[in-house]
């Protein structure tokens, strides 16, 4: 078996989560191994969120596809993760390359050599998944992966989904000139979130020339010349390739979890706790069978769908192995698509509280009503508020407009924070900016909703807890080479976590409070990841 050697933390998959897990564990003084196959950093710097947003950056310039190409490729540093790498050494991280597997209690298997461990953290990410399509495994297709690395640009395009992904990668093919089709089931893009936002959107694609077939999926494909897709509502369409965008599937299989009792059901994401502790069957914490615990980050789990709820998993995974007490609260995780204008969306969407009987009330206002749209000379856009009528704080928002992602941070606070829609519009925005157009549905709101009895002499500060010095495991690893996918440490102060909770916020039987429910779009999966296959045929 070869080399025979302990580690007091096992990574498995050197992504977002990954890298920030064993950075801070390293730093705390543990030997650590990072298994990875493919590139340290994982998805975001290399297939997802860096090239993606800068060709849509490209096509905002008007840039030509070469520049934009040399661009894209420049930033995501030529799919090279050297930098990457030497980063986590410089950390004290052993980086194996090679696919790891759990081999029995503690022991693991990496490139034919054997390992032991005590911690095992699952960050392995997900995988594009595929459509049961007649014949789509017989030709061409790419995923996002592909689309984002290859130099191809063609004549025509098919993008299977409406979700996040297949949107900007829809934008971006139809900017430089592609005549893209765009194939979604649901009757509106972005079907998860506020309705509103999917049909700015659509509106906003059909300007740049994407033909959006609503409410039709494909059923069957075969080449003619180049490939035709047949469409359940009777429609044809010719391309010269078929980008598949319907979301993608947790990576559990095949990593031999099952030899340590952990359960694994294909398509299914790892069960995790509010310390993101992978569960059994039984909801009991998961033991590596060495005296360590079994922990997951990222879209491997059942919580994560993005790179930020990657990283922020990672850090409640970081804090809690070296011996802190955090859990992890969902309420609050953006979900934006960086198209033009851009859609943001953070806490409870409408479908959402009515699957789970959460009675919202709704206000919103129109983007073009802002002085900032004037002076722009673009009236897109809307923003809506949900506040939640029983607790009487903000639940939920969506928003659509130029550089939504930007302006609406606040209202991430809000929803986390619990803040009495009171003090919410006591708030003052600089004039003239987009901001503005929160004013105007947090007053209606108040007036609608009472604030919750806490809030009646102002902040409930009996629950709030003191702030601590900064966990170790709260600060990020040193910056990669493109220094794009990790914030600074000290970017990362706001991260910083409350003090131990007090036990009475732990459940009668001491056992960590219950994972607060997470719902992400599961397009929105392409900000994590890992394999790609570059094949001149076959781009899947």
């Amino acid at each position: 078996m070869g080399e025979d050697r302990r580690f007091d933390v096992m990574v498995l998959g050197g992504g977002a989560a990954g890298e920030l897990v064993a950075a801070a564990a390293a730093r705390a003084g543990r030997s650590v191994a990072v298994v990875e196959e493919r590139l340290v950093g994982g998805q975001p710097p290399y297939f997802a969120c860096v090239p993606s947003k800068t060709l849509l950056l490209s096509a905002r310039r008007g840039e030509s596809w070469e520049l934009a190409l040399a661009r894209r490729d420049a930033v995501a540093r030529h799919l090279d993760d050297g930098a990457a790498v030497a980063a986590l050494a410089a950390a004290g991280v052993t980086v194996l390359r090679g696919r790891g597997r759990i081999t029995g209690p503690g022991t693991a298997e990496v490139g034919g050599a054997a390992y032991r461990y005590g911690d095992l953290v699952v960050c392995t990410g997900s995988a594009p998944a595929f459509p049961e399509v007649e014949g789509l495994d017989q030709v061409p297709v790419w995923t996002s992966d592909a689309a984002l690395t290859v130099p191809d640009l063609p004549r025509r395009l098919v993008v299977l989904g409406g979700g996040p992904v297949g949107c900007e990668l829809a934008q971006v093919y139809a900017a430089f000139g592609s005549q893209v089709t765009l194939v979604e089931p649901a009757g509106r893009l972005l079907a998860a979130e506020a309705p509103f936002a999917g049909e700015i959107l659509a509106d906003a694609l059909r300007r740049t020339g994407v033909d959006l077939r609503l409410g039709a999926e494909a059923g069957k494909v075969e080449r003619a010349g180049g490939l035709r897709l047949w469409l359940s509502d009777g429609g044809i369409v010719d391309a010269d390739r078929v980008l598949v965008a319907c979301g993608r599937r947790p990576r559990v299989e095949g990593l031999g979890l099952e030899a340590i009792g952990v359960p694994v059901r294909p398509g299914e994401g790892l069960a995790v706790d509010a310390a993101c502790r992978v569960t059994g069957r039984d909801g009991t914490a998961a033991a590596t069978g060495a005296g360590g615990t079994v922990w997951a980050a990222g879209d491997v789990t059942t919580a994560g769908r993005t790179a930020h709820a990657a990283r922020y998993q990672a850090r409640v995974v970081a804090a809690n192995l070296l011996g802190g007490r955090r859990a992890a609260d969902y309420r609050a995780i953006p979900r934006v698509v960086h198209t033009s204008p851009a859609v943001y969306a953070v806490g409870l969407s409408p479908i959402q509280a009515a699957e789970r009987g959460i009675d919202l009330v709704a206000a919103g206002y129109d983007l073009a009503a802002t002085a900032r749209a004037a002076v722009r000379a673009d009236d897109r856009g809307r923003v809506e508020l949900y506040a939640d009528r029983a607790r009487g704080v903000l639940a939920g928002a969506a928003a659509a407009g130029p550089y939504a992602e930007e302006w609406m941070g606040e209202i991430a606070l809000a929803v986390r924070a619990g803040t009495p829609l009171g003090v919410l519009t006591d708030v003052v925005h600089a004039f003239p900016t987009y901001g503005e157009a929160l004013e105007a549905p947090l007053r209606e709101l108040a007036a609608r909703v009472p604030d919750p009895p806490a809030a009646a002499g102002g902040a409930d500060l009996g629950r709030m807890t003191e702030m601590s010095e900064m966990n170790p495991a709260d600060r990020d690893p040193a910056p990669t080479g493109n220094g794009l996918g990790e914030e600074a440490p000290e970017a990362d102060a706001a991260e910083q976590r409350l003090a131990v909770r007090d036990e009475e916020e732990r459940t009668g039987d001491g056992e960590w409070p219950q994972q607060v429910p997470f719902d992400a779009d599961e397009a929105d999966a392409a900000e994590q990841g890992r394999v790609v296959e570059l094949d001149e045929d076959d781009y899947r």
